[in-house]
């Protein structure tokens, strides 16, 4: 039996329409599920169930009357602790920051308040979202729900082992290099990370994207329509558009997918990885697809070069704090951001452009395929007392390999769960579409799911 936590999106709307149930009845029955879970995993912040009650019992009133506020009213919705909400502080992961409230909603925030949706809770990050990890220096350390000793990845730690854990339908993250997909790689949920500007942004940062973090691709998709209305914030942001993001049917016959089993630096590729990845690219080959192996798109000088980018900016970011809020800041971070500060101008502009170099790479690549597989994570786990897969700020960056190139060449992507590692840890496939083609990458994902039957057995809620 389908326990009231484990209802889609759709199914819940269903529900609230012929009154079987009502959005505060399926909140209280989220909330226990919360309690339950939540001192295991840590998965988030500034969690006010008092204030989620208040806002299903409106959301009830309205359904009652037949007139909910859009398409997600009504429904439980999470958002990283990165993304402003009125009221909160963003206290950005990190013990170093200043908890001043935020003046305003960000577009997202701002988009799911005019649907309805109940916002109950942000969700941890890594200090200044800067790791793929679940450590911060600010907030307690999440963890992940299928091995509370492994780490849910990041930076959207939270919202990954959120999803994983059943808090509901739909958790927003925010990706720069892969902190969407990675999490949800190693957490066996669906991350989407679509075009640059789908979904608008604020603050903007080159790569940034968010988006939406579910157990399945249906949910993902149907929160489309609501986040991605734009917002005059980000100068990015896409036009309008009349997407129907519910037209998840295709037939692959025909499609040429690039298969890219080598990062071209960084981790190699675990044996199970690699084995899982290519099971599931034999089933896009069955249903009619051309599967071609296709080059790397990143180098060494590249990933090297990002680095060099990312130190500089980030030393220029904190290097007005007061000596003692620097030395708040999680260790592995702060020892990586001082090698900034000895990076000239000349240099860090030379390693911003590493980031052209990929968009160009990945432009090319994309003349020969309509699409392309490829592991999400190259490794199944890692402790969750970790930084990051090394543990080593030297090489802080060998785990985006396959993620990182598409933030910069601003092309859709996602992770799906492609199987279980003999230890039982979730196992990744990232499926890349062309700039602008979302609903190609949501249409394919769609696919694997159906192919695959999708997670059927999600963690179990502790004792």
């Amino acid at each position: 039996m389908t326990e009231p936590t484990d209802l889609s999106i759709r199914e819940l709307r269903r529900k609230f329409t012929k009154k079987s149930l009502s959005p505060s009845e399926y909140w209280l029955a989220l909330e226990q599920h919360i309690e339950a879970w939540e001192p295991t995993i840590s998965a988030l912040y500034a969690y006010d169930p008092e204030d989620a009650r208040k806002q299903a019992a409106a959301s009830t009133e309205r359904w009652a009357k037949g007139a909910p506020l859009g398409a997600l009213d009504g429904i439980p919705v999470t958002l990283k602790e990165l993304i402003a909400t009125k009221g909160q502080p963003v206290p950005l992961g990190t013990a170093a920051v200043e908890l001043v409230p935020a003046a305003e909603d960000a577009p997202i925030a701002a988009r799911l308040r005019e649907d309805g949706a109940v916002i109950f809770a942000k969700t941890t990050c890594p200090d200044y979202g800067m790791l793929s990890s679940g450590l911060s220096s600010f907030h307690k350390l999440s963890r992940n729900p299928w091995d509370p000793s492994q780490n849910p990845g990041g930076s959207s730690a939270g919202a990954s082992a959120a999803a994983a854990a059943g808090y509901g339908p739909l958790h927003i993250g925010t990706d720069i290099g892969g902190s969407v997909r990675l999490p949800a790689g190693w957490t066996g949920i669906f991350g989407f990370k679509p075009s640059h500007g789908r979904i608008p942004v604020d603050p903007y940062y080159v790569g940034r994207c968010a988006g939406p973090m579910t157990r399945t691709v249906e949910d993902a998709a149907f929160s489309m329509a609501t986040l991605s209305r734009p917002d005059w914030r980000d100068g990015t942001s896409l036009p309008p558009n009349e997407i129907d993001w519910m037209d998840l049917g295709i037939d692959v016959s025909g499609m040429k997918i690039g298969l890219m089993l080598d990062a071209g630096c960084g981790l190699p590729v675990d044996d199970e990885v690699r084995d899982a990845i290519v099971a599931a690219a034999k089933r896009f080959e069955e249903a009619g697809a051309t599967i071609i192996d296709v080059a790397p798109v990143l180098t060494r000088q590249m990933l090297d070069g990002l680095d060099v980018f990312w130190r500089a900016r980030f030393w220029g970011d904190i290097m007005g704090l007061s000596e003692e809020r620097r030395n708040s800041i999680l260790p592995y971070i702060h020892s990586w951001a001082k090698g900034g500060a000895d990076i000239s101008g000349v240099d860090a502009v030379r390693g911003f452009n590493q980031t052209i170099e990929m968009r160009k790479s990945c432009g090319k690549l994309f003349t020969q395929v309509d699409a392309v597989l490829s592991p999400t994570n190259p490794i199944v786990s890692y402790p969750a007392e970790w930084a990051s897969p090394t543990n080593d700020p030297v090489r802080p960056f060998e785990h985006i390999g396959f993620t990182v190139p598409w933030n910069m060449s601003e092309q859709p992507a996602a992770s799906i769960n492609c199987g279980f590692s003999r230890s039982g840890m979730p196992i990744g496939l990232q499926i890349v579409g062309p700039r602008f083609d979302d609903l190609l990458v949501l249409r394919l994902s769609k696919a694997f799911e159906d192919w695959s039957g999708g997670v059927t057995n999600w963690p179990k809620r502790p004792a």
